[in-house]
């Protein structure tokens, strides 16, 4: 299952070939924050007539979503979500308050900002204590989905969570292998609430009350890396809701920029990440902008030219994580009246999501990071437009694979690994790809990406 922010998509595969059986969908509700009740209520209509009758199940979520519990086991309030950016201050001054962003990137690989748990904990704490001192228990959004797969409240059913998700909290060290609870307390008001217990990457959390194992399940993150079977040397760039870049590393890491959050992977290994607010609503919305179906913007973009006569568009239209810009506005620059032509724009929103990847993909290189191949996966990768715009972008060989759901893909890898027992998880073949070369000319993806900068920095400074 992945447990995304706009709905649960549920695949069930063959543990032993991968080979996709059935599949099920059922919406989210919008907002930046949501009942837990509502991921629970899709679970079950996304999974109708398909949990009963598996041998394994597991849970990719959301990463860094806030679930606070009371003893009774019941939310205290809506979880609040990692698009949510009310915690940005709260995330500013817990920097603050450890030292600075080299003392967080040293105790968990990871420097809060507004999406981080450690931040929104903070903001709990600050601004509805009432609420904060009711709450015994945090959880993450898949580790509470898995907790109701084994029982939920009042069944006895333990807490757990698995390292990759941990990660994301900004209170469990990937390097440690262990919960910072100093930190929790830190940003808690002094609270130190019970935490899920971590377990390992193929572990099981208990049995559903029909008698499937339930795998650890981990972020979604965390599961797309799993589901693709990625290698080093790989980068994922994922183009859903938000925009995220990856490779797996045999080592953790720490930026003390913030901008590269060093989170644990599903299988041992560390995923050294750098997350976007905005990257595949940029292109929605500047379709709807058009008045055109979202599918009708990749013709409509191939009508202009690379560099869209000038037109540049700094996405961030919901704040913006990386670069850390969480109360920013998305801004159109280069307007002339010559250039003012509807495929310019829709090039112009392509090469805007894609030169924010870029710079997320540098960040990457910065920490050491190899990236001989990127694979380019999500709602957006599905437009050719994407692949062909992202390889003259990066500079970089560029591989998009078949559309599937591959974090939920990854979660039902990891519950087939957990019902096998074995040390590494199951090979399952990846699906066909289309393969998108660097152009021979590389002077125009030099161009746009120069563009791009000036007007940010006009901006930004």
């Amino acid at each position: 299952m992945d447990s995304s922010t706009q709905s649960c998509k549920v695949v069930v595969c063959d543990a032993d070939t991968g080979e996709v059986l059935h599949q099920g969908r059922a919406a989210h509700p919008d907002g930046t924050e949501v009942s837990p009740e509502a991921w629970w209520r899709a679970l079950l209509e996304a999974g109708a007539g398909l949990l009963e009758h598996t041998d394994a199940i597991a849970v990719a979520g959301q990463q860094h979503g806030l679930v606070a519990l009371d003893g009774a086991g019941r939310p205290v309030r809506d979880a609040l979500l990692w698009n949510d950016t009310r915690s940005a201050r709260s995330a500013a001054d817990l920097v603050a308050d450890l030292g600075g962003p080299e003392k967080w990137a040293q105790a968990v690989g990871t420097v809060p900002v507004a999406a981080i748990t450690v931040a929104k904990l903070r903001w709990l704490a600050e601004h509805e204590p009432h609420l904060a001192d009711r709450t015994d228990r945090v959880l993450l959004p898949h580790d509470w989905l898995t907790w109701r797969l084994c029982g939920g409240p009042g069944s006895g059913a333990e807490a757990v969570t698995d390292r990759g998700d941990a990660s994301g909290t900004g209170y469990w060290s990937p390097a440690e292998g262990a919960y910072r609870r100093d930190l929790l307390a830190l940003a808690f008001g002094g609270r130190v609430p019970e935490l899920p217990r971590v377990l390992r990457p193929n572990e099981a959390a208990g049995r559903t009350p029909h008698g499937a194992l339930v795998a650890a399940g981990t972020g979604d993150n965390m599961g797309a890396a799993l589901g693709l079977g990625i290698q080093p040397g790989d980068v994922v760039i994922s183009l859903g809701t938000s925009g995220t870049a990856f490779a797996l590393s045999e080592h953790p890491t720490g930026d003390p920029t913030g901008a590269v959050a060093g989170f644990a992977d599903a299988t041992g290994r560390f995923l050294p990440l750098v997350c976007t607010l905005n990257a595949a609503r940029v292109l929605s919305s500047t379709a709807r902008m058009l008045g055109i179906a979202l599918d009708d913007l990749d013709p409509l973009a191939r009508e202009a030219e690379p560099g869209a006569a000038g037109l540049v568009l700094l996405p961030y239209l919901g704040g913006e994580r990386t670069p850390n810009l969480p109360e920013a506005a998305g801004s159109l620059m280069g307007m002339r009246k010559a250039n003012m032509h509807p495929p310019n724009l829709a090039r112009a929103a392509v090469e805007g999501m894609l030169c924010n990847m870029a710079d997320a993909l540098d960040r990457l290189r910065a920490q050491d990071v190899s990236a001989r191949r990127v694979l380019i996966i999500g709602g957006a990768a599905k437009a050719p437009v994407v692949g062909e715009i992202a390889a003259e972008i990066f500079g970089t060989p560029v591989t998009v694979p078949e559309p599937g759901e591959y974090v939920a893909l990854g979660a039902a890898r990891q519950a087939a690994w957990a019902l096998a027992g074995t040390p590494e998880p199951p090979h399952w073949p990846l699906a066909a790809a289309r393969q998108v070369p660097v152009p021979a000319d590389g002077s125009a993806g030099r161009r746009i990406r120069e563009g791009y900068a000036q007007a940010r920095s006009l901006v930004y400074g």
